[in-house]
């Protein structure tokens, strides 16, 4: 099964290897068929603490880390 992909901002980084990443998805309300934006905030594993507050990241499901962590910083290549 592949894995998902989700792309957000970095909101905080003040975590040692993780940084907390905003993800808005925009859908149709089935009643009365206006856009909605809703957001959810997800922990990611950052290896390097190469991210910071604004960054636009893309992020990778992964295995547990931690109690709260099941998500990775994808690295994009320079």
């Amino acid at each position: 099964m592949p894995k998902r992909i989700l792309q957000g901002t970095v909101v905080s980084d003040k975590q040692d290897k993780t940084v907390t990443v905003l993800v808005e998805r925009r859908f149709k309300d089935p009643l009365y068929k206006k856009f909605i934006r809703r957001t959810k905030r997800y922990a990611a594993h950052d290896a390097e603490n190469t991210h910071k507050v604004g960054d636009v990241v893309r992020i990778r499901e992964c295995a547990p880390i931690s109690r709260k962590k099941r998500w990775e910083v994808l690295v994009e290549p320079s």
